[in-house]
């Protein structure tokens, strides 16, 4: 780019010429008061920017993708909390039954406990099939656990269930 500067009669013009061929002039005013310049016209009348309505559209969809991302990540926050307590509780019921399942002496009967953690278990015992399994040598018992807890102000539930054989008495 080059530059050239004429001075005529208090007025500076710039002459500026670019690559391409084209050239623009500008008008410079100084005044003995001031010496500082001032334009009189701009340069070039193009306008190279976003206007302030592209600027607000941009601004409310980013707000918006930002909302629904960090509802979603919220919403996947309270589900792992939620599936964390449901595995705790099915470990547990699972290590009570099968404490119940190892029991050689199962009879029928009915039991609850509650534990430290605030976890309470119904259990029972009873004898199912008893037309199918008459003139066998063995008994079939159904082994119903049901686990219940709180979780804030809602009681959540989560039964398991098993068969085993034992032999009967004669």
């Amino acid at each position: 780019m080059t530059n050239k500067i004429t001075r005529r009669y208090g007025d500076i013009f710039i002459s500026m010429k670019r690559r391409h061929g084209d050239s623009e002039t500008a008008r410079f005013q100084v005044s003995p008061a001031s010496l500082s310049p001032r334009f009189t016209f701009p340069l070039h009348s193009k306008t190279a920017g976003f206007t302030l309505l592209e600027i607000l559209v941009a601004v409310a969809l980013l707000g918006i993708a930002i909302t629904v991302v960090l509802q979603l990540f919220s919403a996947n926050l309270r589900a792992l909390s939620v599936s964390g307590d449901y595995v705790s509780a099915a470990m547990r019921a699972n290590a009570k039954m099968r404490e119940i399942l190892e029991d050689s002496d199962l009879a029928e009967k009915s039991w609850s406990e509650v534990t430290d953690d605030g976890y309470r278990f119904d259990a029972s015992i009873t004898e199912t099939l008893q037309e199918r399994s008459e003139n066998l040598q063995v008994r079939l018992l159904e082994i119903s656990l049901t686990m219940q807890w709180l979780e804030g102000s809602k009681t959540k539930y989560l039964t398991l269930k098993s068969l085993r054989t034992v032999n009967k008495k004669i």
